[in-house]
């Protein structure tokens, strides 16, 4: 299955396409999430997934969390990770990554869906997070951010990926929502036609895409003075720069 692409980093997607009951699946009130400063404008997700397989079920869950984002509301983006080069094997000029960059400070928001392998998230998806810095000189791109995590199984249920990414998204200062996703044996819980069957699976996933919504409106305008640290006031980052790369103390 293909979404295709009619924008810059974008997919086209129909706000009805997506198999929850439209009597119980809510609109997100922002203006009472959303701060007085808020402009209003759609959230901005960004969707990475962790699978090249020309069946993948993280991708798979991805587009079906970018249905349900896009009805609750959001406008979506998922990056292709194929063609992306392993970090350090390349320059950062490389079109994947800077594609990867643009997008990671566009968005408002991430949902990061992974597969277990060998018990841990797939290199895809630590590539991807790898690529984008803490830093893009005076811009941090993911530091107040929201993100919400996925995993899919071959076998029986874990959350040896979720519980991973959530440490890096702790890492990339990113605000990490409480709910996650965990689907075991994904390959059972999708048709011929790729689209996932209704499950107790799938009703995970819509929770998982509401808090994102929700956490997004309270937190995007607010965001600055969330993350506003003392020892950042005290210690400019070039300042961090310079005692970091320092030979000596």
């Amino acid at each position: 299955m293909d979404i295709t692409t009619d924008k810059p980093f974008g997919i086209a997607l129909d706000a009805q396409d997506h198999l929850a009951d439209p009597a119980l699946l809510h609109a997100i009130d922002h203006s009472y999430l959303a701060s007085p400063s808020d402009d209003g404008h759609p959230p901005r997700i960004l969707l990475l997934y962790g699978s090249l397989r020309k069946r993948s079920f993280s991708r798979l869950v991805a587009y079906e969390a970018a249905r349900l984002l896009t009805a609750l509301g959001a406008e979506c983006r998922l990056f292709d990770p194929s063609g992306l080069p392993l970090p350090d094997d390349a320059d950062a000029s490389h079109p994947k990554v800077q594609e990867l960059r643009d997008l990671s400070s566009w968005a408002e928001g991430m949902v990061w869906v992974s597969p277990e392998r060998h018990g841990a998230m797939t290199g895809i998806m630590k590539a991807q997070i790898d690529w984008i810095p803490l830093s893009l000189g005076a811009v941090r791109p993911t530091q107040g951010k929201t993100l919400a995590l996925m995993q899919v199984e071959g076998g029986s249920q874990s959350f040896n990926a979720v519980n991973q990414m959530r440490l890096l998204g702790r890492w990339m200062r990113m605000i990490t929502i409480p709910n996650q996703s965990s689907i075991a044996k994904a390959f059972t819980e999708f048709g011929e036609d790729d689209r996932i069957k209704p499950s107790p699976y799938y009703n995970r996933i819509i929770d998982v895409c509401e808090e994102l919504m929700k956490f997004t409106w309270m937190t995007r305008s607010r965001s600055d003075y969330l993350v506003d640290r003392y020892s950042e006031r005290v210690e400019t980052g070039q300042q961090l720069i310079d005692r970091v790369n320092m030979k000596k103390i």
